[in-house]
């Protein structure tokens, strides 16, 4: 069966959307808010259908964070498995939404639990995506003490993604916390080494550092406008870039 192709206005063709746990959550108290799911999937569906091959990232903040378990006595390396844990549960919600707008997925996680996802396996992982199939990564990197940012350096790295577009709820980086400074100044665009100068908050050390050695930008922007992930595909001006 022959396969979609990519339009060719299309700048990024294969890419690594990492979203937080914290995304799910919406303006409510429930850890998954059933609306906010349903407008995320429908930009991943936008994009899907124009042929981008998507694989997801997700976290686990929205239900248990292992740093903030620490806070409470949870031992650090449990509690990082009880956020792994967490993303697996996101995950599912996110095949289960997709999969009832007719975009087929496969959910692949880092811990094996064979009866509810596919262990990752790169090749896999590839063949999906030559396949039409979003894939949703799951527990992290199956190991403590890394984040979820990671999991998501790593996995562009390893399927050789175009690129990483982070979803927050902030519309780019800035050079200081735009919450709190009214003259705050976001950048369009960022040199690896002049975030790493400035210690700018764009993703934690180890993953940027990932980014950094195997030349994978970073597109950070805010979930919030209604196609932000499609205008980011086609090249728009969006968000803040992070490159070499």
């Amino acid at each position: 069966m022959p396969t979609k192709s990519v339009a060719p206005s299309i700048k990024y063709k294969r890419i690594v959307l990492k979203l937080s746990g914290e995304v799910l959550r919406g303006k409510g108290t429930e850890p998954i808010d059933a609306v906010t799911l349903e407008r995320m999937c429908e930009q991943v569906k936008e994009i899907h259908d124009l042929g981008v091959q998507v694989c997801v990232v997700i976290g686990g903040g929205n239900i248990f964070r292992g740093l903030q378990g620490a806070k409470r006595g949870v031992d650090r390396t449990t509690g990082d498995y009880m956020g792994m844990l967490a993303t697996v549960i996101n995950g599912l919600a996110i095949m289960d939404c997709l999969e009832k707008m007719g975009v087929k997925t496969r959910v692949q996680s880092a811990i094996p639990m064979n009866q509810i996802a596919e262990p990752f396996i790169m090749r896999r992982a590839m063949r999906h995506l030559e396949k039409k199939r979003v894939v949703i990564f799951v527990a992290g990197t199956g190991n403590p003490y890394f984040s979820t940012d990671t999991t998501a350096a790593l996995r562009a790295s390893e399927l050789h993604a175009d690129i990483i577009m982070k979803a927050t709820k902030v519309d780019g980086i800035y050079d200081k916390d735009p919450k709190k400074h009214a003259d705050a100044v976001k950048y369009e665009e960022l040199s690896f080494v002049d975030a790493l100068r400035q210690r700018l908050n764009v993703m934690d050390s180890t993953a940027f550092s990932l980014c950094l050695d195997n030349n994978v930008p970073i597109l950070v922007f805010n979930l919030d406008d209604a196609h932000a992930i499609r205008k980011a595909v086609m090249g728009e001006k969006i968000g803040t870039l992070v490159s070499n």
